[in-house]
């Protein structure tokens, strides 16, 4: 099992809102009078992973839009979407798990699936949560790192999981469900493919984050987190936790600084990067990468998170040498 460490920021204070209904304009609260199952999942890129499977046999809502899921709130308007919803897929691993089963305790509707899709990934392959050797706590996460779909690989294997729900819950559909999740699944493995040719020739392989969230991501790509900006979540770091990670910079040759665009960083990084320009480093540049946590309504589309995959991808294939 692999281990990293992690450090952790506050998201921002945002309001909820329900994403889009696949293959339906409505964003109201009541489901369509539509053929298949009524399919709930909790942030925006399962709503891609569920929404591409599903396809036209069935209806996919999202509970959480510009808030992500660390801090979900249950005192949602959209809670009465579980009365009526046949499935509600979580990530789990510690991320949305006590936002999702609240609901679903809460709720009348005893007909409701919760399926944990962290669950269903090979646990061994997962990247151990770890905070500065310690443990993560205070953000209710488990022993494991919880942004698995920043990984096309474990996409895939979610998607894959998404598919036999469907499957068993519609048996009617079920050839549908392997056919969408078939292309779908070809897309995916496309987009790493084509991630890992864009940046294959790059000498350039690590990069300073705001906090780890981008541990899968750099894994499916082969690039190195070198460090942390922020200690806690939403803590500037002190002038000795900045020195030492100038100096790590340093021995390391750290030039890029990503940060992301849910979280209040850049003064954090700007510091950073005027210390390593004194400290020598030669060009350190300043990059947004979306761990894919929060969509606005009108942004989210079936092939959302494949854009904003190659849109990150793109940012870094722009800085690295």
């Amino acid at each position: 099992m692999q281990r990293r460490q992690f450090l952790y920021l506050a998201p921002v204070a945002a309001g909820i809102g329900l994403l889009p209904i696949m293959g339906c304009g409505n964003s109201g609260t009541q489901w369509p009078d539509k053929t298949g199952p009524k399919v709930l999942v909790t942030f925006a890129p399962y709503y891609c992973f569920a929404g591409n499977v599903v396809g036209d046999k069935g209806t996919v809502k999202s509970l959480l839009s510009t808030q992500g899921p660390h801090h979900a709130d249950t005192n949602i308007a959209e809670r009465t979407l579980i009365e009526q919803a046949d499935l509600l897929f979580i990530n789990g691993l510690g991320l949305d798990d006590r936002f999702g089963r609240k609901l679903r305790k809460d709720s009348s509707n005893r007909k409701l699936e919760l399926i944990n899709l962290g669950s269903k990934l090979d646990q061994k392959a997962l990247l151990d949560m770890v905070e500065d050797g310690h443990d993560h706590a205070g953000h209710d996460h488990g022993d494991h790192d919880p942004h698995v779909w920043l990984s096309p690989t474990f996409a895939i294997r979610m998607v894959e999981a998404i598919r036999d729900e469907l499957k068993k819950n519609a048996p009617q559909f079920a050839t549908d469900y392997d056919a969408n999740a078939a292309a779908y699944i070809t897309k995916l493995q496309a987009l790493k493919d084509e991630g890992n040719k864009q940046l294959a020739d790059r000498k350039d392989r690590k990069l300073v984050t705001v906090h780890e969230a981008l541990g899968y991501f750099a894994q499916s790509f082969n690039l190195k987190i070198a460090g942390v900006i922020q200690n806690m979540p939403g803590q500037e770091p002190n002038p000795t936790q900045l020195a030492d990670l100038i100096t790590k910079c340093k021995k390391e040759n750290v030039r890029i600084i990503a940060v992301e665009p849910q979280y209040s960083s850049r003064g954090s990084a700007d510091t950073l990067k005027r210390e390593l320009v004194k400290a020598g480093i030669i060009d350190p540049q300043i990059i947004e990468l979306d761990t894919l946590e929060t969509a606005t309504i009108a942004d989210l589309t079936p092939d959302w998170y494949e854009r904003h995959m190659r849109e990150n991808l793109a940012e870094l294939a722009k800085v690295m040498k």
